[in-house]
């Protein structure tokens, strides 16, 4: 075949690709579902889209949405939101179910509540339909040591002014429990407790807990009481075993002193004996003495020694008169 006859092949082909880069670039089909919605978008507007790196079609069907549920939101709010990063079809929706729920709700406030993180749609929902948020037990101590457990079921409203910047459900839960363990701690004794539940509930919701958050504390419910241990009693008898332990310390001590006491004495009675042993030495040098220097006479001498031997048969007869004794005994 010549040039001349695929000339007219190759022409049909480029054209044919043409059109297919062309409708895919410009969303011609979203272009005439805006125009048949009702909602005036340029195709040079679409093909900006393209350029801003915006895909149109998160744009122009929450915009046509907007259109039909009689929001008035334009083009350059949603694109806006969505180059921030937001989610502009649930924006969208939100403002769509505040209206329904004649709750008044700005675009501007939807937009900075959803890019401040949270989910503005669930807000709005929670706001018609209040959400029940229950706390795990939680235990105070009575004045008269009862440990009491109590679990509260929370009933809270979204506040839509307050979703920015206003604590979430982690601080409502935290107060409800520093406000139910100080009822419980004020209560003289646990019975009262027990016999009137409804007094934590009162107590805590008048306190104001839901100031500074996001959520408007419809009511605080407490949907079960139980006994814990005896706390009292509990520090009654560690402090009990703390003070037996001390006791014992102190009785260790004294009788650790008296044994060293009892060590010295022994070591005392150890020394005054060596020093009888000494001076009993020193008698057989004083009778050499006393004979070289005549002082005693042999006959003295022997009379000495006549006693030391009576002396010493007495302590033998008492020795055996004692151990017979024992025997009998």
């Amino acid at each position: 075949m010549e040039i001349q006859e695929l000339l007219p092949i190759i022409i049909i082909g480029i054209i044919i690709i043409a059109i297919a880069v062309l409708f895919t670039f410009i969303p011609v089909m979203l272009w005439i579902s805006a125009l048949a919605a009702g909602v005036r978008v340029s195709i040079f507007n679409l093909v900006g889209m393209r350029l801003r790196r915006v895909v149109p079609a998160r744009v122009i069907n929450p915009l046509i949405k907007a259109h039909k549920a009689g929001i008035d939101v334009s083009n350059n709010q949603l694109e806006g939101h969505y180059l921030a990063g937001g989610n502009v079809d649930r924006v969208v929706n939100a403002l769509i179910a505040a209206q329904r729920a004649n709750i008044e709700l700005s675009f501007e406030r939807a937009a900075a509540i959803d890019l401040a993180g949270r989910d503005v749609l669930e807000a709005v929902q929670m706001s018609v339909n209040p959400k029940v948020i229950e706390t795990p037990f939680i235990a105070g101590i009575a004045m008269d040591g009862i440990e009491v457990k109590a679990k509260a079921r929370i009933t809270v409203r979204a506040n839509i002014d307050r979703l920015v910047g206003g604590a979430g459900e982690d601080t409502v839960i935290a107060r409800v429990g520093e406000g139910v363990v100080s009822t419980i701690g004020s209560s003289e004794a646990h019975t009262k407790v027990l016999e009137n539940p409804d007094s934590i509930s009162h107590n805590v919701l008048n306190r104001g807990l839901d100031a500074g958050t996001a959520f408007e504390i419809l009511s605080i419910d407490i949907a079960d009481v139980d006994i814990g241990k005896n706390i009292g009693a509990i520090l009654q008898t560690d402090q009990a075993e703390a003070d037996k332990n001390i006791a014992q310390a102190k009785a260790e001590e004294r009788r650790a002193m008296a044994v060293a006491q009892e060590q010295e004495m022994l070591a005392r009675v150890q020394e005054m004996r060596a020093k009888v042993v000494e001076a009993e030495a020193e008698v057989p040098q004083a009778l050499a003495e006393a004979l070289r220097s005549g002082n005693m006479g042999v006959m003295d001498y022997m009379n000495y020694k006549n006693i030391n031997a009576d002396t010493d048969m007495r302590d033998s007869i008492g020795k055996i008169s004692k151990n017979e004794n024992e025997e009998e005994e």
